[in-house]
């Protein structure tokens, strides 16, 4: 196992009717930016509690956040944060809505020429100080939750960049499971294969003598193949909606990634196919994991053959049997819930796949967790899945 340190400020408060406990989180002399998506708390009666919880606190709100948080979205907000003197942040939603408050809560302070560079210059500009953030989750996925991470897209460039900074971690977190009673199909089965791939990227690479990360990993693994299904047959299923939740915010809370080698070339290359061609980001993940794991299968071997036999009690056959066996297995479960996993699926041209190489060509970089990704090994993975 690695050395590592870990700290994780974020306090979480679970379970059902516990969004009213907002108001014992946030002092009442704060200006805040309630933020959200599309508008679905007003349906699931989240926005109702919301309201309630700050009725006595001066709460300005900005909506529209899109499920891909765009930059030219989130500037908008950060002029209302520096006009109305915004000291705190509240974000409603998702994680794409968590993503974008982070974004804001960064960008309202942030000392250089062009806020963008926090994204696209992440290696060179150190996010040192934010905004305070709360967060109600309303749809398990990211984790965002309780992490320091997020994603933004830029509309202008066709970029979908990450950064991250333990400053913008949130202070509290409200999980209520009650949230996934109203949420449509597609997003319960992108939360559960958003979760999974999360929980690969940190398991899924070579052995380090790390017996409890990888048993954390696979604990959380095997609870969202037994729960995820359980939430999509039955929406009120509230043990079911609480163990799938709280497997989506361990899946990224730091955990399982202490001490041991991460990947995140799934993501990387995910990244992409959103920001060409705006799929759902689970979506990408599901297509590109399994040409992942067929193509680095000889790097990933130990890691893929333990998953498969701790996850799928695959234990006959020739070392590429199982592997094979496996990634088979992996694709069955995303289809199972309702992803599908080929490029063709989602009618991407093979063009972008060139333009995807050409992306990480000018940004001359490799990636993974040996740092042996790059262009030839991107067109091999992509490729694979049509």
């Amino acid at each position: 196992m690695y050395n590592f340190n870990f700290k994780n400020p974020v306090k979480i408060i679970f379970g059902k009717g516990e969004i009213a406990k907002i108001k014992q989180e946030i002092p009442k002399d704060k200006t805040i930016l309630l933020t959200y998506g599309g508008g679905s708390i007003f349906k699931n009666g989240v926005y109702d509690q919301v309201k309630a919880a700050t009725q006595e606190m001066n709460v300005i709100e900005f909506g529209g956040i899109e499920p891909n948080p765009s930059y030219e979205t989130l500037m908008k907000a950060v002029s209302i944060v520096k006009d109305k003197k915004v000291d705190f942040l509240l974000a409603v939603g998702g994680g794409s809505v968590l993503d974008g408050t982070k974004f804001i809560a960064a960008a309202a302070l942030y000392k250089g020429d062009d806020p963008w560079d926090i994204c696209a210059k992440s290696n060179e500009v150190s996010v040192t100080e934010a905004l305070p953030i709360g967060a109600v989750l309303t749809l398990p996925a990211t984790g965002s939750e309780m992490n320091g991470s997020a994603v933004v897209t830029r509309a202008e460039t066709e970029e979908k960049l990450a950064f991250g900074s333990p400053v913008v971690m949130p202070q509290f977190s409200v999980l209520d499971p009650e949230v996934i009673f109203s949420l449509p199909d597609r997003q319960v089965a992108n939360g559960v294969v958003d979760a999974f791939v999360h929980v690969m990227e940190q398991y899924l690479t070579f052995p380090v003598n790390s017996p409890i990360q990888d048993r954390f990993a696979e604990s959380i693994l095997i609870t969202l193949i037994e729960e995820g299904p359980k939430v999509l047959a039955n929406r009120k299923d509230y043990e079911a909606a609480a163990n799938f939740m709280w497997s989506a915010t361990l899946a990224l809370n730091g955990l399982i990634g202490v001490g041991v080698p991460q990947d995140w070339g799934t993501h990387l290359i995910g990244h992409e196919l959103t920001a060409y061609h705006g799929i759902d980001h689970a979506r990408t993940l599901a297509v590109v994991l399994p040409g992942m794991m067929d193509i680095r299968r000889k790097e990933k071997q130990d890691k893929i053959l333990q998953y498969g036999e701790r996850i799928w009690n695959i234990t006959d056959g020739s070392v590429n049997e199982r592997i094979d066996e496996t990634i088979e297995r992996t694709i069955a479960f995303f289809e199972s819930v309702g992803i599908k996993t080929n490029l063709s699926d989602y009618d991407v041209p093979k063009e972008t796949i060139d333009r995807i190489l050409t992306r990480f060509e000018e940004r001359g970089f490799k990636f993974g967790e040996k740092g042996d990704i790059g262009p030839v090994e991107i067109k091999a993975i992509l490729t694979q899945r049509y």
